[in-house]
């Protein structure tokens, strides 16, 4: 029994309650709600259930409160049913969604679940408290099973992965993740644990008789399981540290691999550590610690170890921030002894614990060395050096060569060394490097050192279980270079995950045989890793931040700007949005968008280290200390990152400090990190990258099991879930990832078997009878359920379907249900009605058979006969016949139902006869099935040994090729060794470069803030430089003009020569030292172009020279003051006070100058301007005149054109020329702040010479001052000038000014709205100071209240009276009566009336008991009762007054009512003069579109004719040169006729040769002939061709002519249309300007009606201030009653003896008293009535406000006003009549009450009768009435502090009166309740009002979009008058176009006309040559076509340009 009791409790959290789970009222309520989740602030999500739909919108009703609320659809998430409650796996649920699977976890942690699967995830929620299910029992429980037979645990886990690795001889893996502070380190432990105890050899040997010949040796029995979970102390004490979220938050991640043999026992462990967070031994955040040991050490550390470490206090540490910081619940002192035994256990040997502690403490004095800076240097000094003593002793180092290595370290230049000098920062920055360093060294030889002890086998054949223990995803407000780090290690997690997660998924849809294609859902995440990781192409971030580490000159700029220029366009990187964004990039991650700000990444990814310290660590006298440092000499890896330099001006910053870890230590032995390739510099990204990549191969080559850890809180409280914090962490560990997959998927499967038992029911004729095959039945019932095929597949022993199908089809099963429940009680209800009709009948018929015989009977008896008959009947022997017969026949009866009864049996077995043969049939059919699938079991085997003996073939290849491979690798090896030796010496060289270069990088981050302040004063000079250099030349033109100038210079040459003598002395001797520092530079320089061949150019070197050159300068100028202060002094004063008068002169001159020139160029600028003006004035006029009367040729458009260009150029000129001038105005500042930089630095030259000259620089400088007022003047001229232009903006002003109207406008609007919010403040102001008054009377009340209840004690005594006090307490009640039909009550008081009348009932059954106690005088009581009496009185009157005072109330709220009346019909008219014009604006809009349609149209047509109009102007000109053509040709050919005829001329003239040439003569003039007819046929075709051209001009002058009619007919119309439709907008705009003219009629009148509204309000804050004060004098009295009640407790005492006889009455007169106390909670109501009707006015006259001020925006805004004021009127009239409902029930109530209290009064008088009965023992209750009273008082002092009623006065005297004292409690409770209720109204009223604000804002933004939407139709009224110029205008153009071509067509029609004459005149020819002529003419024509064309294209683009000018 013990143990069965001990096994109950760690299962309830363990198991499920399946039957709260599975409950049909649950299921019921499901299905008849429609439950849905819906989202919650609170609580994440919340249920309800569906109402109604509303398009996208669903109202639905709050589960929890039954408040209805409208959700948007796509914000609903479905519910599953609650068989899926508290499901074990949630990946089973049917409905996957965020909603689901947070209430599944929720619903699972409060009941003490603590662990749930999802899908491959186990998810684990820190429950904050011992849970009792770790124990071995229950380590036995999960021993040997399977996952799904076993609740979820981390053993169930810790169990699979260890079978799996026993049968698979698979190496396993177990990851878990999470935030700090969620259980990842304990659950951790758990997985050891549960490994130790299963796979322990020495339990193996005694449970499994293990045999001998296991590797386990027998000595070891125990020992390394111990060691194995001992290791973890040790690496908590180390490695842990207290956060804020954490206690015990491991700072850094660790993968322990537990390694088995072949049998399954553990033979030895290995751990690896990553991202150590070192900088937590230096640095804490406020709360939290550094490492353990530190506190463990300092706590537990005796006397003797104190002294040997040389220990102090906690505080007495710098690194330790915030001093010492307990833990609670732990004790450091005890933890020290638990990790020193751990150690013990672990065989450390005491050497080793010794100098581990050493190691520790001597981190600590890092922090104690101080450094200061000296006076003139920066140099930094160690002034105590105790510390940096009590550091070397503990190291073992020299002090002195210690501070030598801080503060002035050799740095190797070359071959040679130089020691360099430190800053302070420097020298505190590489002692915290050091102190980190040495802590990091000091965990790696502590791991290496765990792994050696744990290290027991050589791996032969064996397999692992390796656990994985990592930070979670991180997502911080601003995240650096270690969240980056983390992140980019859970996105390869993840990608694992997800990857292994559905090849699993799709491994088991191959194995059913779905259809399925494959998806990798890893390669989601592939776009960020390689974001992140890629090397190349572009590069990701950890490339891009290696390669800016090498450049010296990078910074984090320079990063995130190469990083934005590289990676911005990538998918997932985001550039910051705004400036003022704190981040620098953004990284979308599959968890969320983290923002990362890359401050000091450079630094961290460097991690620089003091090398001159790390080789004195290296040398060390303590081994220990000297194997820690023994690989620093030859390279310095940084493994390490999170070191800032920057950090170190500044205090120990608030920053999260468990991010800042260590990357880099997938090491397996001690220094393995560090065997790298010698001489490489490598990053810590390098090395982190490089780490990660070795653990995902491993995880890649195991079989991942994955645990999720989920803080529910950072409270630290047990039982406490926040929803959203706990969404976010399902967000960032990847299970709503996983579930999200799980969605693409089907993730809901099923047996077939469970199927068809569960939903055969949805498909009742689907199936026939007789067997049938699982998978056919389910495909029968999948087709008669209808599905879509796309949500399920069937497979060979399941069947799938997607998210949700199973909750429809849970659905369609309750309701068939349901049906059937319903038809069957249907049946069973009319089976039953049938049964009881039929007995009643066999009952009518029987009593009908009973009445007959009686009667027969009663007529026979007498009859004498048949008394013979009777005697006789017996004695006959057929009588005995008759019995026999009898006899025989129940013989008969029996045998029958014998047979009836063996024929039953026949049946059963004949039934039972053919199940068996079915079932022996489906048995055989079974059979047959299975006997198939062993046939194809079998074939599968035969196939799979096949495939196995090729697998074997194929093995025997790879192994020959493996050989092969081997002696190839063994000739490589050769090879590579021949390389190596080469390697060898490039390694050594490359050892000193990186030495050198690794000292250089420590001189580059020291000097390069030197170098970018030099750097910058470097290009400031050479700014000034150029600049000098630029007036030097403006300077040099000049020079002849000044020859008195120059003779003062020359002696001043004189003078500075004899300077230049001395100082050249002086550079002699110092350019010695020039060249040394030179030739250490040019080394340097050579190291440097070896090691930064890409980074340093000979730019860097220069600069650095410079800076060098600068420094030289500067002591050289220090030296030069010294020498020239000991030479002869005061020469040089006068010498140098001349110069500087003479260079004031001189720049005075020159100043004169410049404002001459400055001047001149004013003086050119208004020439320039005046120029511009008749320019633009010209301009215009060109224009008005071009516009008006345009030329009537083409000739002239080309002119124009050309003016224009010439304008336009005369334009570029200007805007040029007004540029020149700007540039020469900034040239001449520009000078003139060189000149006063040039006198300043003079200036500065006269001081460093002598001190005497600041008189000088006083004089000068206010030289300065004046020229600054000239700049000054300068500037104002330059005002002016920007101030005539300004003048030409005068249009601008003009909408400005408008603007300013508007805003003036609105400003009246915002003041109105000010004064309504004052108003609205001063009524809260009000409210609140009521409020509190009505608390004030509540607690007063509450006081009255206890001490009338005291009187209804006392009164209880007052018997005789009783007659007369009923009759005044009856009279009192009906008033009550009438006063509470008046008035309005409220739920809360209707609660406390019944509350108290409990009480009440309670104390007369309690009293009835106590009757006969007290019998005494009650003479002493009847001047109470008269003083009651008048109390009563008095109270009834102000009851009257109040009734009074309400029904005023009334009145005024009825008048408003009207008013508000009144006002909703006004409402009602603005609306429809909204509606109105909103109808014209319609309207309006659909004439702009009608008109914008016709422009359109009307413009096509212009085109269309345009283009006509240039094709025949391009065939005028066309024919136009043709006829010139061929009038040139005519000409050509007169000259030559006239040629010809001279040349005969002169033939006939010479006599002597006419005999000799007669003969050519005649030749040559048949050949003329025929060239005469030649060229009269082509006239002839010339003239035909004429002819054509003059008809086709006569059609083209008719159809120009035509389409010019046309085109004015057009034209006139579109002119007409345009002046009607400019009318009507004209029309419509004056009746807008009339409606607006109203609506602000209308707004005046609704000020008036506010005015009134207001003055309402002030009467009615009068009448509620005269409520108040009769209140207060209610309070008054209320007072005076308590002083008498008082006395009455006085009185009390005396009068205990006769309180029986006067019970009764004393119940009556407490009745009354209750009726008082519920008239003054009525006032209370009332007054509370009154603030609401008073709110409810204000709140009206608010929305009246509101209205009044948005009547004149009107439009949709009042619709909607209307709209919420109906619903608030009906709301108002529901209210009303459920006030109305309450009074009647609480007038009900009051009379049952009266009723009550009659027949109390009847029991009263016969207890009475029994009083008189117990007078016997009136004795002895008078001694306990004593012995009370005492108890009494103390009550009574107890109770009047509480403001209790002093009921307890007679709780004394019985126990239990006590419980009436809880009553009481209950009550106050109760009356708090109420308090609440009214507060959260009065917060809904505020909210309210609140919302009355945005409203009025929106109507307000209403009422500017009308306004704004008014403006937008006058600017489109604007834009239709414009484009109706420019139609007119156009319209001009083309008239004048139409003219200019009919001249042209005219003058042409001449040209052919003339030439037609001439060709007639001219007649036949005379012989020339017409070949050539002919040919001329062609080929002229076809230039003439040519040319046309070209001008016709150019007369076109004039055309266009023109046109554009005029539409501009």
């Amino acid at each position: 029994m013990s143990q069965r009791s001990g096994q109950e409790d760690p299962e309830r959290y363990l198991f499920v309650d399946r039957a709260v789970v599975y409950n049909p009222a649950a299921q019921a309520d499901w299905t008849a709600k429609r439950l849905v989740w819906i989202p919650s602030e609170r609580h994440g999500f919340e249920a309800a259930s569906v109402r109604e739909e509303r398009g996208d919108e669903v109202v639905v009703e709050l589960a929890e409160n039954g408040k209805k609320a409208v959700v948007n659809k796509d914000d609903i998430q479905k519910m599953n049913p609650p068989k899926f409650s508290k499901v074990e796996d949630m990946a089973e649920l049917t409905c996957l969604n965020e909603a689901s699977v947070l209430h599944n976890l929720k619903d699972r942690y409060y009941s003490g679940l603590i662990y749930t699967y999802s899908g491959l995830f186990c998810v684990v929620i820190n429950p904050y408290k011992n849970l009792p299910i770790y124990s071995d029992n229950i380590i036995e429980m999960y021993r040997g099973k399977k996952r799904h037979e076993m609740p979820p645990h981390i053993y169930a886990i810790s169990e699979s992965a260890y079978r799996c690795m026993l049968q698979d001889r698979e190496d396993q893996s177990i990851l878990c993740t999470g935030e700090s502070g969620a259980g990842k380190t304990e659950n951790t432990k758990k997985v050891i644990q549960y490994l130790a105890h299963v796979a322990s050899s020495h339990k193996g040997r005694k449970d499994h008789n293990i045999p001998p010949e296991s590797p386990k040796p027998v000595k070891l029995q125990g020992e390394l399981e111990r060691q194995l979970l001992q290791a973890n102390p040790i690496l908590e004490s180390f490695g842990n540290a207290k956060t804020v979220k954490n206690d015990n938050s491991s700072r850094f991640g660790k993968f322990i691999r537990i390694n088995f043999d072949v049998t399954g026992y553990i033979v030895g462990a290995n751990i690896e550590t990553y991202l150590l967070e070192k900088s937590r031994a230096i640095r804490q955040a406020k709360d939290e610690r550094t490492f353990h040991v530190f506190y463990q050490l300092l706590a537990g550390a005796g006397e003797h170890l104190k002294s040997d470490l040389l220990l102090e206090g906690f505080n007495n540490y710098r690194f330790l921030s915030n001093g010492n910081i307990p833990i609670p619940g732990q004790q450091d002192k005890d933890n020290f002894q638990e990790t020193m035994e751990a150690m013990h256990i672990m065989s450390f040997a005491h050497e080793e614990i010794l100098a581990m502690l050493k190691v520790v403490s001597s981190v600590l004095q890092f922090g104690n060395i101080i450094f200061k800076k000296e006076r003139n240097t920066d140099q930094a000094s160690m002034p105590d050096n105790t510390a940096a003593q009590k550091l070397c002793h503990l190291l073992g180092m020299n002090v002195m060569e210690f501070t030598r290595a801080i503060l002035s370290p050799r740095i190797k230049v070359g071959r040679d060394y130089v020691q360099k000098a430190q800053t302070k920062e420097q020298a505190d920055f590489a002692v915290e490097a050091l102190a980190k360093a040495t802590y990091e060294r000091l965990f790696r030889w502590l791991v290496h050192r765990i792994n050696k002890a744990l290290d027991r086998t050589k791996r032969q054949g064996a397999s692992f279980i390796g656990i994985l223990d990592i930070a979670g995803f991180e997502i911080f407000q601003l995240n650096s270079f270690e969240q980056l780090c983390i992140n980019y290690t859970n996105e390869k997690l993840q990608q694992l995950f997800n990857h292994t997660m559905f090849i699993l998924e799709q491994e088991e849809y191959q194995r059913e045989g779905i259809e399925w294609s494959f998806i990798d859902f890893g390669l989601d995440l592939q776009p960020c890793i390689d974001l992140i990781e890629r090397p190349a192409n572009p590069p990701g971030v950890l490339a891009l931040l290696d390669e800016e580490c090498w450049f010296p000159k990078a910074t984090d700029k320079t990063f995130v700007e190469k990083l934005i220029q590289e990676q911005g366009t990538h998918t997932k990187f985001q550039k910051p949005r705004q400036l003022k964004d704190k981040a620098d990039f953004c990284i979308i991650h599959y968890a969320g968008k983290v923002d990362y700000k890359a401050d000091e990444w450079l630094m961290k990814n460097m991690d620089p280290l003091n090398d001159n310290v790390a080789t004195l660590l290296h040398q060390s006298t303590d081994k220990f200390v000297a194997e820690l440092w023994k690989d620093e000499i030859q390279t310095i890896q940084r493994a390490s990152f999170y070191d800032n330099v920057t950090s170190l001006d500044e205090p120990a910053v608030d920053r999260i400090v468990g991010l800042d870890q260590v990357a880099g230590m997938n090491e397996t032995a001690f220094g393995a990190t560090y065997k790298t390739k010698k001489g490489m510099f490598r990053t810590v990204g390098q090395l982190y990258k490089e780490s990660l990549t070795k653990l995902m191969a491993t995880l890649r080559n195991t079989n991942p099991n994955f645990v999720r850890c989920i803080i529910p809180n950072h409270e630290k409280r047990a039982g406490k879930l926040e929803p959203h914090l706990v969404l976010d962490q399902l967000r960032c560990n990847g299970v709503l990832e996983g579930i999200r997959i799980c969605r693409q998927g089907f993730p809901n499967r099923i047996v077939f078997q469970e199927f068809r038992q569960r939903y055969e029911i949805l498909t009742p004729n689907a199936i026939p009878k007789g067997f049938m095959d699982g998978k056919q039945a389910c495909e029968r019932m999948i087709q008669a359920l209808e599905l879509d095929p796309n949500l399920f597949r069937i497979g060979q022993s399941k069947i799938f379907f997607r998210t949700g199908v199973l909750a429809h089809l849970e659905e369609e099963r309750d309701l068939k249900i349901t049906d059937i429940i319903i038809y069957f009680q249907s049946v069973c209800r009319g089976y039953l009605a049938r049964k009881a009709f039929a007995k009643k009948q066999q009952q009518l018929s029987a009593l009908k058979v009973l009445q007959r015989n009686c009667a027969a009977y009663l007529k026979l008896r007498h009859w004498q006969w048949w008394r013979l008959f009777t005697k006789v009947k017996p004695l006959l022997q057929v009588t005995r016949q008759e019995e026999e017969m009898q006899a025989k026949d129940e013989e008969l009866v029996k045998v029958k139902e014998r047979q009836l009864k063996v024929e039953n049996e026949l049946v059963e077995m004949e039934r039972k006869h053919q199940q068996l043969l079915e079932e022996k049939n489906i048995l055989a059919e079974q059979l047959h099935a299975e006997t198939e699938l062993f046939a194809e079991a079998e074939e599968m085997r035969v196939r799979l040994l096949s495939r196995k003996q090729e697998l074997e073939e194929i093995l025997h290849d790879l192994e020959s090729r493996v050989e092969e491979e081997e002696e190839r690798n063994q000739g490589l090896t050769n090879e590579k060794k021949k390389m190596q030796s080469h390697i060898q010496d490039l390694e050594e060289q490359l050892d000193e470069e990186e030495a050198a270069r690794q000292k250089l990088q420590l001189d580059k981050v020291t000097a390069e803030s030197k170098i970018k302040k030099m750097e910058e004063d470097i290009l400031l000079l050479e700014d000034q430089n150029s600049k000098f250099l630029k007036e030097k030349k403006l300077l040099e033109d000049r020079i002849a003009e000044m020859s008195s100038q120059l003779t003062e210079e020359e002696e001043k040459a004189k003078n500075l020569g004899k300077v230049k003598n001395k100082q050249e002395m002086m550079m002699v001797d110092l350019e010695e030292r020039l060249k040394k520092e030179e030739k250490t530079r040019q080394e340097l320089e050579k190291a440097k172009r070896k090691l930064d061949a890409e980074t340093t150019d000979l730019q860097d070197q220069i600069a650095e020279l410079q800076a060098q050159i600068e420094e030289l300068k500067i002591q050289l100028t220090k030296k030069e003051e010294e020498l020239q202060a000991a030479l002869a002094r005061s020469d040089e004063e006068t010498v140098q006070k001349n110069n500087a008068l003479k260079q004031v002169r001189e720049l005075q001159a020159h100043l004169a100058e410049l404002q001459e020139d400055l001047e001149s160029e004013k003086m050119c600028r208004t020439k320039a301007e005046k120029l511009k003006r008749d320019l633009s004035e010209e301009l215009e006029a060109l224009k008005t005149e071009l516009e008006d009367t345009l030329d009537t040729t083409a000739a002239q458009q080309e002119l124009r054109s050309k003016r224009e260009q010439e304008v336009a150029e005369l334009k570029k000129a200007i805007d040029e020329e007004t540029k020149n001038h700007e540039a020469q105005i900034q040239d001449m500042r520009q000078r003139h702040a060189t000149a006063l930089e040039e006198l300043s630095e003079q200036l500065e030259q006269a001081k460093r010479f002598k001190a005497n000259l600041e008189k000088n620089k006083q004089s000068l400088e206010t030289d300065n001052k004046e020229m600054a007022c000239e700049v000054k003047t300068l500037q104002q001229a330059k005002t002016e000038s920007e101030y005539k232009r300004k003048k030409l903006e005068a249009q601008l002003q003009e909408f400005t000014a408008r603007a300013t109207e508007v805003e003036r406008a609105k400003g009246e609007l915002t003041e109105r709205s000010h004064k309504l919010q004052t108003e609205l403040d001063n009524v809260s102001a009000l409210l609140e100071e009521s409020e509190k008054k009505g608390v004030k009377l509540a607690k007063e009340v509450d006081k009255l209240n206890s001490k009338l209840q005291d009187l209804e004690e006392l009164r209880q005594e007052e018997t005789r009276q009783k007659l007369n006090l009923s009759g005044q307490i009856r009279q009192l009640e009906v008033d009550k009566n009438t006063l509470l039909e008046q008035q309005e009550e409220d739920e809360e008081a209707r609660r406390n009336l019944e509350k108290q009348l409990q009480t009440v009932h309670a104390q007369l059954f309690e009293t009835k008991k106590k009757l006969e106690e007290d019998v005494g005088a009650m003479e002493g009581l009847e001047d109470v009762k008269r003083k009651l009496l008048k109390d009563v009185e008095l109270t009834s009157q102000r009851l009257e007054e109040k009734t009074m005072a309400m029904d005023k109330m009334e009145k005024t709220k009825n008048r408003l009512q009207q008013e508000l009346d009144d006002l909703m019909v006004d409402l009602d008219h603005q609306r429809q003069i909204v509606s109105n014009l909103e109808k014209k604006q319609k309207k309006f809009d659909q004439l702009l579109a009608e008109e914008k349609t016709i422009s359109a149209r009307f413009a096509e047509e212009r085109d269309r004719a345009e283009a006509e109009a240039r094709e025949k102007e391009t065939k005028a000109l066309s024919m136009a040169r043709a006829l010139e053509e061929a009038l040139e040709a005519k000409e050509e050919l007169e000259r030559f006729n006239k040629q010809l005829r001279a040349e005969m001329e002169d033939l006939m003239s010479s006599k002597d040769d006419v005999g000799k040439n007669v003969h050519e003569l005649e030749k040559s003039k048949r050949t003329l002939e025929q060239q005469v007819e030649e060229m009269r046929t082509q006239l002839e075709e010339l003239e035909d061709e004429l002819q054509a051209t003059e008809d086709a001009k006569l059609r083209l002058e008719v159809n120009m002519q035509a389409m010019k009619a046309q085109f004015d007919r057009d034209l006139q119309a579109r002119d007409e249309q345009g002046e009607e439709k400019k009318r009507a907008l004209v029309k419509q705009v004056r009746e807008m300007e009339a409606e607006l003219e109203d609506e602000r009629k209308q707004r005046t009148l609704s000020v008036a009606a506010k005015k009134k509204l207001e003055m309402d309000l002030n009467e009615l804050e009068g009448q509620i201030e005269a409520a108040n004060k009769g209140r207060e004098e209610a309070i008054k009295q209320l007072r005076k009653l308590q002083a008498q009640m008082k006395d009455y407790q006085r009185e009390l005492e005396e009068a205990r003896a006769s309180r029986d006889e006067i019970f009764t009455q004393s119940k009556e007169n407490e009745k009354k008293l209750k009726g008082l106390e519920a008239e003054i909670l009525q006032l209370q109501e009332d007054h509370a009535a009154s603030e609401r009707a008073r709110r409810h006015a204000e709140q009206e006259r608010d929305e009246l406000a509101d209205e009044i001020s948005n009547s004149a925006s009107g439009k949709s805004s009042l619709l909607e006003e209307k709209r919420r004021l109906e619903a608030r009127i009906s709301q108002l009239e529901e209210e009303l009549e459920e006030e109305q409902g309450n009074m009647e029930l609480l007038n009900d109530r009051f009379r049952k009450t009266n009723m009550q209290v009659d027949s109390l009064n009847a029991e009263l008088a016969g207890e009475r009768s029994t009083a008189q009965k117990s007078e016997n023992a009136r004795q002895q209750m008078e001694r306990q009435n004593k012995d009370l009273k005492a108890k009494l008082a103390e009550l009574e002092g107890t109770i009047k502090s509480k403001f209790k009623a002093s009921i307890t006065a007679l709780e004394a005297k019985i126990l239990q009166l006590e419980e009436q004292l809880e009553q009481e409690a209950k009550e106050r409770a109760a009356a708090n309740k109420i308090v609440r209720r009214t507060e959260k109204k009065l917060k809904e009223v505020m909210m309210q009002v609140e919302d009355e604000r945005r409203h009025a804002d929106q109507y307000k933004e209403q009422m500017e979009k009308a306004n704004s939407r008014m403006k937008q139709l006058k600017r489109q009224l604007e834009e239709a008058e414009e484009e109706a110029t420019r139609a007119n205008a156009s319209r001009r153009k083309l008239q004048r176009e139409l003219d200019d071509a009919t001249e042209a067509s005219e003058g042409l029609t001449r040209e052919v006309n003339s030439l037609k004459n001439r060709l007639r005149r001219g007649g036949p020819v005379s012989s020339f040559s017409s070949s050539r002529s002919g040919r001329r003419n062609l080929n002229l024509d076809g230039a003439s076509v040519d040319m046309s064309d070209d001008d016709a294209d150019s007369r076109s683009g004039d055309f266009n340009e023109t046109q554009t000018s005029n539409a501009e």
